[in-house]
């Protein structure tokens, strides 16, 4: 999978985990996902961030997390006793403010992701799984990019297509715009972005092994625009995109009807669906499984994965998080890593 610092061939992913935000149930996750049956058997991990956040975590989930504290890039951490531990310094105890957003949690999310990154481009770990991130907490601690997603690719110096990948109980979704005004995604919709999602799509399927994935694109008017009666979208973008990609022997279908497009992907039909705009996709693959969607940042170099679902401040701090999700991206983190071997 890589090479250690011993200069020894791991067989193993090396995978580090981020707590996410300190004031959402990030923390609380993180510490679930290690007493999880399997977990140091199926990777290498890393625990990336401040030990009182790592510890608030362990306490709210009434666990005992040891961590053994290393420098990563000299250490042979994939042997520690506990949890390998690389140390931050990104939040006082005292700024933790369970519950509410605030720019000090933005703040430490940033500077932990930025640890976490490094990490990746120097070679020391070959995925990074984090915790939900709270996006006005980044952005009041300074995020100048709509998402986590277009900061990543500019710190990984990133200029080709990227986009969010959803994939629940094997079946991947993506969008062609994301966190736009909805009145704002027409205007944004190309023929040239509807085939970039699409091929970005296709090319995440094989890796991780579907040999001619079955691709659904979905219409963004009702009933497929009815003829152009309700909007022409579909006639004068979606249709020829489907058409270009069908010509580059793709297996595509649309445009789809979103009102029955995930009933047919539910009943095995498509093993990807592209939708037009966020909701659009998010709404139904929560409802198909919300405590079990991953979030996959694709088109960057290295696998990168993160619970569909947000940081929950409702609910922050109560010891009853839900770990399916974060365990879920845990698994497709190593899935990716191991297919790009």
């Amino acid at each position: 999978m890589s090479i250690g610092v011993s200069g020894v061939e791991n067989l193993k992913p090396r995978i580090a985990l981020i707590p996410g935000d300190p004031s959402g149930i990030g923390p609380e996750l993180i510490a679930r996902l290690t007493v999880k049956a399997g977990i140091r058997d199926r990777a290498d991990v890393l625990l990336v961030g401040d030990s009182h956040v790592l510890m608030l975590g362990a306490e709210q989930a009434s666990i005992t997390l040891r961590l053994d504290e290393c420098d990563p890039r000299v250490d042979d951490w994939g042997r520690a006793a506990g949890f390998a531990w690389c140390c931050t310094e990104s939040i006082c105890a005292d700024d933790v403010q369970v519950g509410q957003a605030t720019k000090a949690s933005g703040q430490s999310v940033l500077a932990t992701l930025d640890v976490g990154l490094e990490l990746l481009q120097d070679y020391i770990v070959d995925g990074l799984v984090f915790a939900p991130f709270n996006k006005e907490a980044m952005h009041m601690a300074g995020l100048g990019h709509a998402d986590e997603l277009r900061y990543m690719a500019e710190k990984l110096k990133v200029q080709d297509y990227v986009t969010e990948l959803n994939t629940l109980d094997g079946l991947w979704t993506s969008r062609v715009t994301s966190h736009i005004a909805l009145r704002d995604v027409s205007d944004a919709l190309t023929e040239k972005g509807i085939c970039e999602a699409v091929l970005l799509v296709d090319t995440v399927l094989k890796k991780v092994g579907v040999d001619r994935p079955q691709i659904a694109v979905v219409a963004l008017n009702p009933h497929a625009g009815d003829g152009g009666n309700f909007g022409d979208e579909e006639i004068h973008l979606i249709t020829p995109a489907v058409n270009k990609l069908k010509a580059m022997q793709l297996s595509v279908d649309g445009p789809v009807p979103a009102d029955t497009i995930f009933l047919k992907a539910r009943a095995g039909e498509f093993d990807g669906v592209v939708a037009m705009y966020h909701d659009q996709g998010q709404i139904a693959l929560k409802l198909m499984g919300f405590d079990r969607g991953v979030t996959v940042h694709g088109g960057l170099p290295f696998p990168i994965t993160t619970p569909a679902h947000g940081s929950a401040f409702d609910i922050a701090g109560q010891g009853k998080a839900d770990s399916g999700a974060i365990t879920a991206a845990f698994g497709v983190a190593c899935d990716l890593v191991c297919s790009a071997t």
